[in-house]
């Protein structure tokens, strides 16, 4: 049965653990993203190495490849992929919204063609329940209607409504057909930046009484200070005694600002996205391990992370992997990436227990510059 509760609290940020069938993760905690069962290029011994206690798939790429009766024959993608630790899984509506072209969105669901050879699919409320049922993830997701930044309020309103009508249909099918004493379903909220629209999904969300509450409709080209606002407008309402995620977000910036607001669970795919491409994580931002200047650095790319990659390798080692085009430069930057944002969420946990955070969060943004600059365009009050 799944349980949460709060060891440690310092102003919003809390530091927490919940339960699931496949162990306990403390909180606040970041997911690395498996989409397709998978990780990409690391083993689960390697997963769990970095540090992860949980996981992320997507139920959409799953339904489509390899299929949710294949994984059921399995007993469950903890056995198909060889993990024995809790997993989460996306609904797949954003996918399902998002990566196919010419879909058809009605209150009913979603109709749209697969990403892998274009045949055509509905996908309900019921069905996304189910195939996250089959798939046996220990935490599950309504499915969810996101929209686009930007979007007019009507669109942004209709697609929250949906939203709702969904999660009903969702918690329904999951009461009547999910293993219950083995899993659990969060609700999402929605309404983009609007603070109105927030409010209503936050009030219909919590009514429903979910055991985990996701924010959703994040991350979509809304600028940092919108989000940062948003975040903190929606935790201020959410139960205390329920776990808080952030969907879709997981740079160290947004993970320090999300733990500040009160978020206790995030998920991305940029981590091991942008290190595939050779941009790493340090505690001054992000680097480009391609650039000419590590062509010669003898010492690790960054002395203080305890990953594979800089116990092991040189920065000019690995700067090498990339430009010879090796996947062992692919892997060794996704270990480095998952791993500094696993031991900064340590790091932020144990600030959280011993009445240090502020003082971490404050020595953070004195270090760390972003691309793009986000202390100077995000209303961020280090005082």
């Amino acid at each position: 049965m799944f349980t949460f509760s709060i060891h440690s609290k310092l102003g919003h940020a809390r530091a927490g653990e919940f339960t699931t069938a496949h162990g306990s993760v403390t909180t606040p905690i970041f997911m690395p993203v498996g989409t397709q069962a998978t990780v990409k290029s690391l083993t689960p011994t390697e997963i769990k190495e970095i540090g992860a206690s949980i996981i992320l798939s997507n139920a959409y790429h799953l339904y489509l490849q390899p299929g949710i009766e294949l994984i059921e024959t399995f007993g469950g993608i903890h056995n198909f992929m060889g993990w024995d630790m809790p997993i989460l899984t996306d609904s797949g509506g954003f996918q399902a919204f998002s990566l196919s072209s010419n879909n058809k969105i009605s209150d009913s669901g979603v109709l749209f063609k697969s990403i892998n050879d274009g045949t055509e699919h509905f996908m309900t409320p019921e069905q996304a329940t189910l195939n996250q049922i089959g798939i046996g993830a220990d935490i599950i997701m309504c499915f969810d209607h996101c929209i686009a930044f930007g979007a007019p309020e009507t669109e942004v309103t209709l697609a929250m409504n949906r939203t709702h009508k969904w999660a009903l249909q969702c918690k329904d099918t999951f009461e009547q057909k999910g293993n219950i004493t083995r899993q659990t379903l969060f609700g999402i909220i929605q309404g983009g930046t609007n603070r109105k629209l927030r409010d209503i999904s936050l009030e219909f969300m919590i009514k429903q009484e979910f055991e985990g509450y996701a924010i959703g409709g994040l991350a979509v080209g809304e600028t940092k200070s919108e989000m940062y606002d948003t975040v903190k407008f929606c935790t201020q309402s959410l139960p205390e005694n329920k776990p808080r995620y952030l969907m879709g977000v997981g740079s160290p910036e947004d993970l320090v600002e999300g733990v500040y607001a009160g978020i206790d669970m995030f998920d991305c795919i940029m981590p091991t996205r942008v290190a595939r491409n050779g941009s790493l994580y340090t505690d001054t931002g992000r680097i480009n391990i391609t650039n000419q200047q590590y062509k010669t650095q003898e010492s690790p790319l960054l002395e203080s992370c305890d990953c594979y990659a800089c116990t092991n390798f040189s920065a000019a080692y690995i700067h090498h992997l990339f430009k010879a085009k090796e996947l062992l430069g692919l892997r060794l930057a996704s270990m480095h990436n998952l791993r500094y944002l696993s031991n900064l969420m340590c790091s932020i946990r144990a600030s959280i227990i011993d009445s240090t955070f502020l003082e971490f969060r404050k020595e953070f943004w004195g270090n760390y510059r972003t691309a793009n600059n986000v202390k100077n365009n995000a209303t961020i009050n280090l005082n």
